[in-house]
């Protein structure tokens, strides 16, 4: 049954996404003012995240701002629906911009492994199907709770060409031995680390100056494997009619993020995701509840955004 239902949530993806981008667009911003009037779950804890991540930003600014990402955000969603139900190597026509790409093939050409750590920032699956336009590809990612929702995901992201390109891999043990064996073999791995790990599964380490659990994995990855560390990202940098445009960056993770201390490593992490994310807040997904898990076993969010 999931099976059927990701294929019939596929054509509606489909019927929607054949909407022309400017349709998509207006449909998004609406989308987003009409979470700001209703004070959204998403609105709320954008509007925390704002105030714990820029709490020297005058008030107006940050409300600015909160509605930018909301309008962003909705939008994302649909371009990403295009992205997903379109040809790939059409999608890729929207990235106008390379800036490193040279990077990549020659990670790869070393043949040592390589980890691509990729922020949500921009739209982070036309980078997924990019990454994999040029190599094999391993995803880990943590599984939808429904059974639905991820039969959809590992369909949209294995259609339209990519099917054996991209293998996913579910961020648990056994998903970890899988990587591990991936980048001995010389092969290329995809992580957004930037989300909250379960407790026991990270470190704390400071992002935009707060206290943020995060990912331990990937640091020691690089440390057993020897394997080079990405980071990537693609960055909207304008629209036209067929839609939005990006500008492909990758660039050397700092060298830290390899050591074998965990605090070091997580904490050069941190710092080299806060550098893309500065670059245009309302392209990072700031409507997620990155600082829930305290030292102090506190939740800034508690209870206004639940």
């Amino acid at each position: 049954m999931p099976r059927v239902a990701a294929v019939l949530l596929y054509a509606l993806a489909w019927s929607l996404a054949r909407l022309p981008w400017r349709w998509l667009a207006r449909l998004g911003d609406a989308i987003a003012d009409r979470e700001v009037r209703r004070g959204s779950r998403e609105s709320r804890i954008a509007a925390r995240n704002l105030e714990l991540a820029y709490p020297d930003l005058p008030p107006d600014r940050r409300e600015a701002l909160r509605h930018d990402i909301l309008r962003v955000t909705a939008r994302q969603m649909l371009e990403t629906l295009r992205f997903w139900t379109h040809p790939h190597d059409r999608n890729l026509g929207r990235i106008v911009e390379d800036h490193g790409a040279q990077r990549l093939d020659a990670a790869i050409a070393a043949g040592h492994g390589v980890i691509v750590a990729a922020p949500h920032y921009g739209n982070w699956e036309l980078l997924n199907q990019w990454l994999a336009s040029r190599t094999p590809l391993a995803i880990l990612y943590a599984p939808p709770e429904s059974p639905v929702g991820d039969a959809f995901l590992n369909r949209v992201r294995a259609a339209h060409g990519d099917a054996g390109r991209v293998t996913q891999i579910r961020a648990e043990a056994a998903g970890a031995r899988q990587l591990f064996k991936w980048l001995q073999g010389g092969g290329v791995v995809g992580i957004l680390p930037d989300q909250q790990p379960k407790q026991g599964d990270g470190e704390f380490a400071p992002f935009f100056g707060r206290p943020a659990l995060t990912m331990s994995l990937l640091g020691r990855l690089a440390a057993r494997t020897g394997a080079t560390v990405l980071v990537a990202w693609c960055e909207r940098i304008g629209e036209d009619a067929a839609g939005p445009r990006f500008a492909l960056h990758v660039e050397p993770a700092p060298a830290e993020v390899a050591s074998r201390d965990v605090a070091a490593s997580v904490a050069a992490l941190n710092a080299a995701f806060e550098s893309v994310a500065r670059r245009d807040p309302a392209q990072y997904q700031w409507t997620y509840k990155r600082f829930s898990l305290q030292p102090d076993g506190g939740n800034p969010y508690w209870p206004d955004c639940y």
